[in-house]
């Protein structure tokens, strides 16, 4: 924008383009927020902010390969979608929702999903293990 009004060609619909622009690249580029805690996982984004209780999920299903997805839902009928590399990136979010997800399992309301959450710890706590393994001179 500074460049076009450098040169003298911006004008007011120029300006409301590159306005239009900077929106969208920050709508794009804003990461969602994720907390959790004991019995629960939210997600706060662009939009507003999604929770979910992990003790008392109903399904848990994971979308993509690379880019994976975790779609949580709970008794209450709350849905949340979370990036997988968040739980990568956060062994303690993980933990929490491990947890959660267990307590689930034990009340007997998740159904659906305990494949999907197998893997997930299975490639979490391996990445774990080697980064202790690494930072202990073993690997």
């Amino acid at each position: 924008m500074l460049l076009d009004w450098g040169s003298g060609g911006l004008t007011p619909a120029r300006a409301g383009l590159w306005t239009l622009l900077g929106a969208a690249a920050f709508a794009v580029l804003l990461p969602a927020r994720v907390s959790a805690g004991e019995g629960w996982l939210a997600v706060r984004g662009l939009v507003g902010r999604r929770q979910v209780r992990t003790d008392a999920l109903i399904t848990v299903r994971q979308y993509g390969g690379i880019a994976a997805r975790l779609v949580l839902r709970d008794v209450r009928g709350q849905r949340l979608v979370l990036d997988a590399r968040v739980l990568d990136a956060n062994p303690l979010i993980w933990h929490l929702l491990d947890a959660g997800a267990r307590r689930s399992l034990a009340l007997g309301t998740l159904r659906h999903g305990t494949h999907a959450l197998g893997e997930l710890a299975d490639r979490i706590d391996g990445q774990e293990a080697r980064g202790v393994l690494k930072a202990s001179g073993l690997l």
